[in-house]
């Protein structure tokens, strides 16, 4: 068995790897000691390798993780797995947004981040969310039941929020604010994503490539692109990992 452990700032991803298929995968929160979270999953496998990625990484390898792998060539390595030939990825997590771009061979060749504020990150979906007092599984679906929507003009997440509390409190209805987050998160994907090119189909990984509407307005910015979206979205850094481990 190989396991590749992503350690990130909200949850902690393991995906077992087999030789020759993923024989199981979990999400747990990552808590105050992420590292500690993660050796209590990997505890019932007898694992040949273990590679961490994500924030937690390095803790991981003081603690029980035979090597580390960084969470872009995670990700290209998951997601190249799962779409052969893809040369682009997007990933949104917890606490930042990426663009990838890989080569034929499936390696990085290019990549920008977006790590400095919570602009175009899940957390900042979470806090809109949570301020629009929607779940974050029905903050998706109410964007998706309109196609009207305001504009939002701060992409900082404490302005932001004041916004969607003024737009509230003037009578605006919640779908419509829900879908103008969303588009304000599209567009700086979609800047992203143009400043460092892309090709013809476009992977979304991360546990945000789950919200539909997202994956709809995202391909919306993208003209004659298709945006492919794995099974398991959220579990591609660890599946990378493990792949790492195996030396796929």
């Amino acid at each position: 068995m190989y396991i590749g452990v992503d350690l990130g700032s909200r949850t902690v991803k393991m995906a077992v790897w087999d030789g020759e298929r993923l024989v199981e995968h979990r999400i747990e929160p990552s808590g105050f000691e992420p590292h500690r979270q993660a050796e209590k999953m990997i505890a019932d496998y007898r694992a040949k390798v273990v590679v961490a990625t994500g924030y937690g990484r390095h803790l991981a390898a003081e603690h029980f993780a035979d090597a580390v792998i960084t969470e872009i060539k995670a990700h290209a390595r998951g997601i190249f797995h799962e779409f052969p030939g893809c040369a682009t990825i997007v990933d949104v997590g917890g606490q930042d947004s990426k663009v990838i771009s890989l080569d034929a061979a499936g390696r990085v060749s290019n990549f920008q981040m977006n790590d400095k504020c919570a602009a175009g990150t899940g957390r900042f979906l979470e806090i809109m969310a949570a301020s629009l007092a929607y779940t974050l599984e029905e903050f998706g679906a109410a964007a998706l039941a309109t196609d009207r929507e305001v504009q939002i003009n701060s992409m900082c997440t404490v302005f932001a929020e004041s916004e969607v509390i003024s737009m509230k409190n003037r009578g605006i209805a919640r779908e419509e604010i829900a879908r103008a987050v969303h588009s304000s998160v599209a567009d700086r994907l979609a800047g992203m994503l143009a400043r460092l090119g892309h090709g013809g189909a476009v992977a979304f990984s991360g546990g945000v490539a789950r919200n539909p509407c997202m994956v709809e307005l995202l391909e919306k910015r993208l003209p004659r692109v298709r945006v492919r979206v794995p099974e398991l979205p959220d579990i591609t850094g660890a599946l990378g990992a493990a792949l790492h481990g195996a030396g796929m």
